[in-house]
């Protein structure tokens, strides 16, 4: 690791601990190469039982899918949108946890209400549908019918590949002219769904596809210093590249931090599911990229090269869900500093950005963006921020349970 690297973790190992006085005699009991494992492991499981007792409280009442806050509430969906499987991944979570049986009751009832979106044809999402909800159900559980359904999913998602360009086109029904040459970096994160309907059904075919778009999106999407563009465009007749762009991110030159979070998380898992190394190495490059853009304060910034990062509004999901990849990247490539800073990013999410002082909050993490360029949610909550921060601290308080849900092996 590099001098100005080390200072910048070393440096943001103190900070992220600074932040708030409840906090400040932790910060200053870590030295400056070491993080203070003791207190990281007793903030990780305060948050998770914050987030647990959060999910008691609110979960009972919800009846449709939260896709994010409007002044603190969730606002809903009643087919899940993209978001529909990290309500149920939640509880599953908060199920292993606290081993409280109505989690466990609540998140069959609410995977069951995403049974007609398997056979959805119209989003690259199903992953993020199905394999955190009914992936999950069928693992804890063993019923059969989640598995099928999953696979189902899976059958689904396949059709909007493009053989020509070798990608999953990311948006628009299969009919629809518009967008049919686009592919985003968040398809990454659902070709896992991919690789278990082949792994169930012995037929390679999904998972060929799952490493023809990784493939196509190593190419493309990743630039030399290891960022990323949020879009991609193809030529849908012929497969040409395009060039990139961006919906959510700054502009197409810059580096949507959500976006280069789902590759880091997304190619490593890809890695695991294939034991290509190409992939390995591809979600090194970009957690670089991503860790040397850090502040002190170890909460991305919503866009990494936007004109006024890193002094611009934060998006703490990118920071939750690149930390659960930076556990698998520790895991895989044996380097310590993966595993440092994704347990600095935890714990900084944990101290700055809960929702611990606001009674009026139904969601767990704050601090989190949706969509900047739109102005549509703006440092809100998002129900994959509380996902993920649960899915990360589970892995560092007790792996094996996380492993339980969602499959942390490798071939």
């Amino acid at each position: 690791m590099s001098v100005s690297r080390r200072t910048l973790l070393t440096t943001a190992a103190g900070a992220a601990g600074a932040v708030g006085a409840s906090t400040s005699s932790a910060a200053s009991a870590a030295t400056a190469d070491h993080l203070d494992l003791a207190s990281a492991t007793r903030t990780l499981r305060q948050a998770a039982d914050y987030a647990v007792a959060k999910l008691r409280a609110v979960a009972p009442g919800v009846t449709a899918f939260p896709v994010g806050t409007k002044f603190e509430k969730w606002t809903y969906s009643q087919n899940g949108d993209w978001v529909g499987g990290f309500w149920p991944g939640q509880l599953w979570l908060a199920w292993l946890h606290s081993g409280e049986e109505q989690f466990k009751t609540l998140a069959l009832a609410s995977a069951e209400k995403l049974a007609p979106r398997q056979n959805d044809t119209s989003t690259h999402d199903l992953g993020f549908l199905f394999y955190p909800s009914w992936v999950t159900a069928w693992r804890l559980t063993g019923d059969e019918k989640w598995r099928a359904g999953a696979v189902q999913a899976a059958s689904s998602l396949i059709k909007r590949y493009n053989p020509a360009g070798r990608f999953i086109r990311a948006w628009g029904s299969l009919t629809d002219p518009n967008n049919a040459g686009r592919a985003i970096m968040d398809t990454i994160m659902n070709l896992d769904l991919l690789a278990f309907a082949s792994r169930q059904t012995q037929d390679p075919k999904y998972l060929e596809i799952a490493v023809a778009h990784a493939k196509t999106a190593q190419r493309n999407f990743v630039r030399p210093d290891g960022s990323t563009p949020h879009v991609f465009d193809f030529d849908p007749v012929t497969g040409a590249p395009i060039g990139p762009g961006t919906v959510q991110g700054y502009s197409p030159a810059s580096c949507w931090s959500r976006g280069q979070a789902w590759g880091v998380y997304g190619f490593t898992t890809i890695h695991r599911r294939t034991g290509d190394p190409e992939f390995l190495a591809t979600a090194r490059r970009l957690a670089d990229f991503a860790l040397a853009q850090l502040t002190a304060d170890h909460v991305p910034v919503w866009d990494y090269l936007a004109p006024q990062a890193p002094d611009d509004v934060k998006d703490a999901s990118a920071g939750v869900i690149m930390a659960c990849g930076l556990l698998d990247l520790a895991e895989l490539t044996h380097r310590p500093h993966y595993r440092e800073s994704a347990l600095r990013i935890l714990t900084a999410v944990s101290r700055t950005c809960l929702t611990t002082r606001s009674a009026r909050a139904e969601a767990s993490v704050a601090r989190c963006t949706r969509n900047r360029p739109a102005e549509d949610g703006i440092e809100v909550s998002l129900p994959y921020a509380d996902y993920y921060l649960l899915e990360g601290i589970l892995r560092v308080l007790d792996r094996r349970k996380v492993d339980r849900a969602i499959d942390l092996s490798s071939v």
